[in-house]
């Protein structure tokens, strides 16, 4: 789980490491490259360039994914600002994890950043779960955040509740109990990315840009659970809520 059980990935650079074993992951950061130069430049042309930019990853790792969106960041606003010829701003990069992650190889990718982007690319690391308040609010421009949101705030409260385990090791029990299982954590994630929404809804400044990938299955038939329509479903409450404030003011 992702914020009171302190998990995490293996640290380091040896050959179990997370930094040597996370091609997958590294695969899904590279099919986000688009979405976040549109995002950039939507940010910079939707209304006057900011002369001050916070970039945040959420869920960042360690190893050499840690820095790969932020780097895409970075390089879309200066590739911008050289196209239509304008001052670059000033940017601040933040990266965060839980407090268990290896930030010791973290910083050491940072300070590489900074020496490799002009002007100054401020940075630091941000300790902590991304079901809670990160920045304070209206600070933030860009987030990022891939293949993490499917680690959840905590079990299912109706399994733990019961006692009910994820998996039962009897083939017949765990088909028995599976709808309930896979519902239970369905509902789960619903309430989490929900809060994700809520909480980053008040740290992103006006017209901020978001833009996080997960990864997702197909059904085995048995009790479908598609991540795609909770998605929407959360998506879709939240922009009637908006629209239903609005009207009241």
């Amino acid at each position: 789980m992702a914020s009171k059980q302190m998990v995490h990935m293996n640290q380091g650079q040896g050959e179990r490491s997370y930094a040597r074993n996370s091609g997958i992951q590294n695969a899904q950061q590279n099919r986000m490259k688009l979405l976040i130069e549109r995002a950039i430049i939507d940010l910079c042309s939707s209304t006057l360039l900011p002369d001050k930019m916070v970039i945040a990853d959420l869920g960042c790792s360690s190893g050499p994914n840690a820095l790969a969106l932020v780097s895409v960041a970075v390089e879309a606003i200066h590739g911008y600002c050289l196209q239509f010829q304008q001052p670059p701003p000033e940017l601040c990069v933040f990266l965060n994890d839980l407090p268990d992650n290896d930030f010791n190889t973290v910083v050491k990718s940072l300070v590489t950043l900074r020496r490799i982007n002009d002007p100054v690319v401020l940075t630091g690391v941000t300790p902590g779960s991304f079901y809670e308040r990160l920045f304070i609010s209206s600070s933030v421009h860009l987030v990022c955040s891939s293949s993490s949101l499917h680690w959840l705030s905590k079990p299912p409260e109706f399994l733990t509740r019961n006692q009910i385990p994820a998996y039962y090791i009897d083939e017949h029990a765990r088909r028995e109990n599976l709808p309930m299982v896979l519902e239970a954590y369905a509902q789960q994630f619903r309430n989490d990315f929900r809060h994700f929404l809520e909480l980053r809804a008040k740290e992103l400044v006006p017209g901020g840009q978001m833009v996080v990938s997960i990864i997702g299955r197909h059904s085995d038939g048995i009790a479908p659970f598609h991540i795609w329509d909770i998605l929407a479903q959360v998506l879709s409450l939240m922009a009637s809520e908006v629209h239903f404030v609005s009207f009241l003011a």
